[in-house]
């Protein structure tokens, strides 16, 4: 933490905190502390529950064992950390894909209480999007959706994107964009942006 002019505290940037723990490696914790839950979203979204405390663990592992050669240039860590986890995730490629196929075979809920048939039904088409959508990300390319999903469940932009990946921002374009187009095909025009709707169970 550093002092502020009106005698404030500030938050010290990601790369303060990882330049910190070269010397005090506890501090590293901070960094935990911040992204772990975002990072273990990302996972589960696209590995399931059960992997993502493995891997998000493994992720900040790595992270620690690597801290030495962190850019401190870059004040904000996520793109690295989510890299990592993006790496982690690719090693079980075919679980992934596994796992969007058997999202897509998840049957409709039903439900037959009386008063809620417009909710149902809602519910219902909300599920048939999602089994369409995971259908799809399972037939993408895997640098393709890797591309799509950092940006869109772990919200990094474009340059964010090329960093986590280690690719030129003009092929994170080329990529997000033929994965775009992909599931916009798929979904009969749905906008594939709005990722939301994938079931996070299986």
């Amino acid at each position: 933490m550093t002092a502020e002019p009106g005698g404030g505290v500030a938050r010290d940037s990601d790369a303060r905190v990882i330049e910190r723990s070269r010397d005090e490696p506890e501090v590293f914790a901070e960094l935990f502390d911040r992204h772990a839950d975002a990072v273990h979203r990302y996972v589960a979204r696209r590995l399931g529950a059960q992997a993502a405390e493995d891997l998000m663990a493994d992720t900040f592992t790595i992270a620690f064992q690597q801290r030495h050669r962190y850019d401190t240039g870059r004040a904000d860590a996520r793109p690295w950390l989510f890299g990592i986890a993006t790496n982690l995730i690719g090693r079980r490629r075919r679980a992934e894909a596994r796992r969007f196929r058997a999202l897509s075979r998840l049957p409709a809920p039903a439900d037959h209480e009386e008063g809620v048939a417009e909710r149902a039904t809602a519910r219902a088409g909300a599920r048939q999007v999602g089994r369409e959508l995971a259908a799809a990300l399972a037939a993408l390319p895997a640098r393709n959706r890797d591309v799509l999903l950092l940006v869109a469940w772990a919200d990094l932009g474009y340059e964010e994107t090329a960093r986590a990946l280690g690719v030129p921002v003009g092929t994170v374009r080329s990529r997000l964009s033929r994965a775009r187009g992909t599931l916009r095909e798929a979904l009969g025009g749905s906008d594939p942006t709005a990722l939301r709707e994938v079931p996070d169970h299986a």
